[in-house]
């Protein structure tokens, strides 16, 4: 009876061994991203050219940047800490590291109160429209892909959906279309001759285009063994205001102050007026 239960006990053991091992990731498949990335370049659109908006849109963008000379946010809510969402935040204003586990691949970014994406390399399908919430960063489904058929995987193909609006691409006030339908393709992959050197293709699909818009980022490996990693709490130091529609400034004071001339004060219905 001993001997049974201890045979018993040896072959569930390795029956749990041979499935834990099933799922551990294989490492050597993968390429290396580990470490710190930087951005190489401007932390902008600029270099796609003239972005294909409809005339629609390109209204809302001329408007945007009118906004922007008469003291206003132009349409960037991280200009109020919102988070940047996708693909601002590929524009990679911070440092970026990439983590890779066998179902999900991890895009963290540690500016504007802390961003990250969940990337699902596991073959799960898009959800259904009631049962998920809208988000800056969207919802991603990944593929890693073996170009060269040596067995290991060299690209990490993205698609992006579910995005929230209001966002924009840059700080310029690039705008998207209002009906959240949003697409963004992207493949992240390290230069084949200097494999410090990380690209990230990024293509949009939205409503406020003529046609697709793509441009390709490029981030440097930090060479330092322990890169410090930044921690941004954006409200710490952030003095712009949006009370309904208006942009106002909060000065070093801590009064609230217009942020162009001649601009009304807020509604204060609320707050009981004194006599003196």
């Amino acid at each position: 009876m001993h001997d049974f239960r201890l045979l018993a006990a040896v072959a569930l053991t390795a029956a749990l061994m041979a499935s834990a091992s099933a799922r551990i990731l294989d490492e050597s498949k993968y390429p290396d991203l580990k470490g710190q990335w930087d951005r190489v370049g401007v932390p902008n659109w600029t270099p796609a050219g003239t972005p294909p908006f409809t005339p629609e849109y390109q209204a809302v963008f001329e408007a945007n940047r009118a906004d922007m000379k008469n003291g206003g946010a132009g349409g960037v809510p991280s200009q109020y800490c919102f988070p940047q969402g996708m693909p601002m935040m590929m524009n990679l204003y911070d440092p970026m590291e990439i983590v890779v586990t066998l179902d999900v691949t991890y895009i963290l970014i540690s500016h504007v109160n802390d961003s990250y994406r969940r990337v699902y390399t596991d073959g799960r399908g898009w959800p259904a429209e009631d049962e998920f919430v809208p988000t800056y960063a969207g919802y991603s489904i990944g593929k890693w892909i073996d170009e060269d058929g040596d067995g290991k995987f060299d690209v990490l193909e993205i698609e992006t959906r579910h995005l929230l609006a209001a966002r924009v691409y840059d700080a310029s006030g690039l705008p998207f279309h209002a009906d959240g339908k949003t697409v963004v393709k992207e493949r992240l992959y390290l230069d084949k001759a200097d494999k410090d050197t990380l690209y990230i293709d990024i293509t949009v699909h939205d409503n406020a285009l003529t046609r697709p818009w793509s441009i390709t980022k490029k981030a440097k490996r930090s060479s330092k063994a322990r890169p410090l990693w930044r921690t941004a709490v954006c409200a710490e130091e952030n003095a712009r205001v949006k009370i309904e529609s208006e942009n106002y400034f909060l000065s070093a004071d801590g009064k609230l102050m217009p942020t162009r001339k001649d601009q009304p004060p807020p509604d204060l219905q609320y707050f009981p007026r004194t006599g003196r």
